[in-house]
């Protein structure tokens, strides 16, 4: 079994589902010829075709907008942009249209549709290339919303998606797309939408995350090996699998929640909330959340004290379990 990176698994899922299904398409801006900005579509155009790996304008509204109209056509397009800083355009698109296409035709039609876009920091990029607002999306009824953290997890997320019959907002962490590799398989395989994944078994407290911060989590665990921590990577936001969590606070008894995202409104807040409304007699201490700040990310230099790191993670476990 081959070891790939995130960028190789993406880019595997994509050789073989278009192999699978000539409905499925891929479009977006320099994802042809060029492969994509990170070239994570590269060896699509070759043998696919320019019919079936569509470069398009600067213009992400425009993209999503034709994506629709493909998919409510009898196409499953994927769509990408470059940046999710660049995908505010696509919001009206998303959900005036793509989200509730099925609710506003009482089931006659629907939107298999994937929009894809890397997402957070880490790279040290430039403004709009690091941002992390999947709570935009979140928030609308009709799309789902998947952030894998892994190269295994991100092929058979992104078939499902592929798969699903209603839109999907793919988010894929640009800081692991090529942090590591692990074992990937050929072939078919899905990783169902909506569940969540124990990484470790614990007693003393849950650590909930998402996409590059599950990493984080890990190392942070290196740090508090006296501890027993349950880690959590959540892999699909909406609709999140709130069970894993409740099950898990009711036997701990404490939680920290992790995400690069800014603190108010961000994702973190709803776990919190769920948690009180389903398992609050079961908690030992208050919820902490470790987050990025209500501010734009920063540009390079002041990025690494934007973002949550291992030594914060653990800090903020040792004060929750100590409390």
């Amino acid at each position: 079994m081959a070891k790939l990176n995130m960028v190789q698994a993406i880019n595997l899922a994509l050789h073989e589902e278009m192999e699978k299904d000539p409905t499925v398409l891929v479009m977006g801006e320099d994802v042809g010829v060029d492969g994509g900005v990170f070239r994570v579509t590269e060896g699509l155009f070759s043998k696919f075709g320019s019919e079936r790996v569509i470069d398009t304008p600067l213009a992400e509204s425009g993209i999503v907008g034709t994506a629709i109209g493909m998919a409510v056509s009898g196409l499953k397009p994927v769509a990408e942009i470059q940046f999710e800083g660049f995908s505010y355009m696509t919001i009206d698109q998303l959900a005036a249209h793509a989200s509730r296409i099925r609710y506003r035709s009482r089931g006659t039609y629907h939107c298999p549709l994937v929009v894809r876009a890397p997402y957070g920091g880490g790279v040290k990029a430039l403004e709009h290339h690091s941002e992390a607002v999947a709570t935009f999306y979140i928030h609308i009824p009709g799309l789902k919303v998947v952030i894998p953290s892994t190269p295994y997890d991100a092929k058979g997320l992104l078939i499902s998606s592929i798969r699903d019959p209603d839109p999907v907002m793919f988010f894929e962490p640009k800081k692991l797309y090529r942090a590591f590799k692990e074992e990937v398989p050929e072939g078919e395989y899905i990783v169902p939408l909506g569940v969540g994944k124990k990484i470790t078994e614990g007693e003393d407290l849950t650590l909930i995350a998402w996409g590059a911060m599950v990493r984080v989590c890990q190392e942070a665990l290196e740090q508090v090996k006296d501890l027993s921590v349950e880690l959590i990577d959540l892999r699909t936001l909406s609709p999140l699998d709130d069970r894993i969590i409740i099950d898990s606070v009711k036997k701990t008894g404490r939680a920290v929640i992790v995400h690069e995202e800014p603190r108010t409104l961000g994702f973190g807040a709803e776990i919190i909330a769920r948690i009180n409304e389903k398992a609050l007699l079961s908690l030992e201490a208050p919820i902490k959340r470790v987050t990025g700040f209500d501010v734009p990310v920063p540009l390079p230099r002041l990025e690494d004290y934007y973002l949550p790191d291992a030594s914060k993670v653990a800090d903020a476990i040792r004060e929750v379990v100590a409390f």
